[in-house]
């Protein structure tokens, strides 16, 4: 009883703590740079709760329907993506959005994605998340994911020493299927795609279990259920979608999350006496803007400690913000491991499941559909990889009974 009160106890603490970092920080980036920023941090804060309290994570979703062929995760991000299509893709088209110029993330088709996206799918299974689901697993209290956020950093920043020579390895230009094709010419296509894909999950799911899977059900009815969770995957697609086209009318571009963690990295490098600045990743001028400037200045690294705090917030409505030091050997080199490979994969690739698969599909970028692919590949190799770290997953052997 006093472990119940104990954690009812912190679980209060903390919901104010992370609403009055979140207040503070909206407040003082309205001060500092302005109320499109301050209003991007308060994004971040939705976006950390709508990842915590539906679950969205992209990795354990490709994990289950790799192991399991359950594909309700993967259903929710076709959904996601159908209409991430359907409002991103008018809008750029146009060149803007509400009087606004706004760009999406089109990126080369390149050797650099196809081995980048690869690396960091494997880092999913390793690390135990994408970037997105790092951040709001490490708002949420998991010790373990602070790990992989930290190496995951590491990982980023060793990549941009290398990346002139992975650039110029063989490549494509971009290609926007909006600009080739036409608004929507491009929709039509994008959602043929999405619905093969969808009723692929479909068919491997019934073949292996004969029905498909329905979802998690709450104890929880309105505003309660909003603000303790569990939310249903399908609510969580659309609020990630609707949230990302926010950011698009604020920021001029979409969600992106990784390009943070590398200034992030190179930051605490140059404090450290390295000489970053000398790169030529970061002689570019915008990366060398993102390192001389304080970060109250950088969207992306804003937005993520929004989605972290976000994160808090919910973990703490719930009930279940709970760290747990106790992390084994093998556990926290996966983890360790995991990071590196997310933070250099994601690099190579022009971002991660959200910059380059999430916002690089819903910006019309070819790219976004190699990263899908490559990183698919490399998450059924991580999956293969796992019990060698996570013992609890490895296949048992069948007992062998008398007749």
């Amino acid at each position: 009883m006093n472990l119940v009160a104990e954690k009812s106890n912190r679980s209060q603490v903390t919901v104010w703590v992370a609403l009055l970092l979140l207040l503070i920080g909206a407040m003082s980036a309205y001060q500092i740079v302005g109320l499109n920023q301050a209003l991007l941090l308060l994004i971040g804060g939705a976006l950390g709760m709508t990842l915590y309290h539906a679950s969205f994570g992209f990795t354990s979703s490709w994990r289950v329907f790799i192991k399991e062929r359950r594909g309700r995760g993967l259903r929710a991000q076709m959904i996601m993506l159908a209409l991430a299509v359907l409002l991103f893709f008018p809008a750029l088209g146009a060149g803007q959005l509400f009087g606004q110029p706004v760009t999406g993330f089109v990126s080369p088709l390149s050797t650099s994605v196809v081995i980048g996206a690869f690396i960091f799918g494997i880092g999913m299974q390793l690390g135990g998340g994408c970037a997105s689901g790092t951040l709001y697993t490490v708002g949420g209290g998991s010790a373990r994911m602070v790990v992989t956020l930290i190496f995951f950093c590491l990982g980023s920043l060793l990549a941009t020493l290398h990346l002139d020579w992975w650039f110029n390895l063989p490549h494509l230009a971009p290609v926007s299927v909006v600009k080739s094709l036409g608004v929507i010419p491009a929709l039509l296509l994008n959602f043929a795609l999405f619905a093969v894909i969808a009723l692929a999950t479909v068919y491997f799911e019934k073949k292996r279990h004969g029905a498909l899977e329905i979802g998690s059900t709450s104890s929880e009815l309105g505003w309660k259920r909003f603000l303790r969770g569990p939310w249903p995957l399908v609510w969580g697609g659309i609020l990630l979608t609707l949230l990302n086209f926010a950011t698009l009318a604020l920021a001029g571009r979409p969600w992106g999350v990784t390009s943070a963690l590398a200034v992030w990295a190179a930051k605490i490098a140059s404090l450290g006496g390295i000489d970053v600045a000398s790169w030529a990743y970061w002689q570019q001028p915008a990366n060398a803007k993102a390192l001389t400037e304080p970060l109250w200045f950088d969207v992306t690294s804003m937005m993520n400690f929004g989605i972290m705090l976000g994160a808090l917030l919910a973990a703490s409505l719930a009930g279940k913000f709970a760290p747990n030091f106790n992390i084994p050997r093998r556990s926290l080199l996966a983890a360790v491991l995991g990071g590196i490979l997310l933070g250099y994969g994601a690099r190579l690739a022009y971002g991660c499941n959200i910059g380059a698969y999430f916002s690089g599909i819903a910006s019309g970028s070819l790219h976004g559909w190699l990263w899908l692919v490559f990183a698919f590949l490399g998450n059924t190799i991580g999956v293969k990889l796992r019990p060698v770290f996570f013992p609890d997953e490895a296949p048992q052997p069948e007992k062998l009974t008398s007749c």
